[in-house]
């Protein structure tokens, strides 16, 4: 496998994680039903069609933003908006809120990743040893 089909894979389950688990916090009673079958079949078809879309922009110009870390999570905070638009209708009374509140998560948590596991985990070995000294 390439070089370039390698980065693709690790860039698709980053961001498949990161829409899943703003979907699941994001859902009504996700955390009071956190083996619902429902709620996790909706997040996993968000988290699919995110990765799947992250994806196929790396084959378009707009891959640019995935180098710098506030593009990176404009671009999945969009994507998974979209995502989850497709994946279900809002649970919520405000038509869209849902969708743009899940986005908004997705994208805050693909910033924190981006802070947290750059230089393979640099700050949280450092955090780790700092604990267990």
């Amino acid at each position: 496998m390439s070089g370039e089909w390698k980065r693709r894979m690790k860039l698709f389950i980053q961001r498949f994680w990161q829409p899943t688990s703003a979907c699941m916090t994001c859902m009504p009673g996700s955390w009071a039903n956190v083996m619902s079958l429902a709620h996790w079949t909706i997040a996993l078809q968000t988290g699919l069609l995110t990765g799947l879309l992250a994806v196929l922009l790396t084959f378009t110009p707009a891959a640019r933003f995935y180098r710098h870390r506030y593009g990176s999570a404009l671009i999945v905070g969009v994507l998974t908006t979209i995502g989850d638009f497709y994946s279900h209708e809002s649970h919520y009374r405000i038509p869209y809120v849902e969708h743009f509140v899940t986005g908004a998560i997705s994208g805050l948590l693909t910033l924190a990743a981006s802070y947290l596991f750059e230089d393979r985990a640099r700050r949280l070995r450092a955090a780790w040893a700092r604990i267990f000294r």
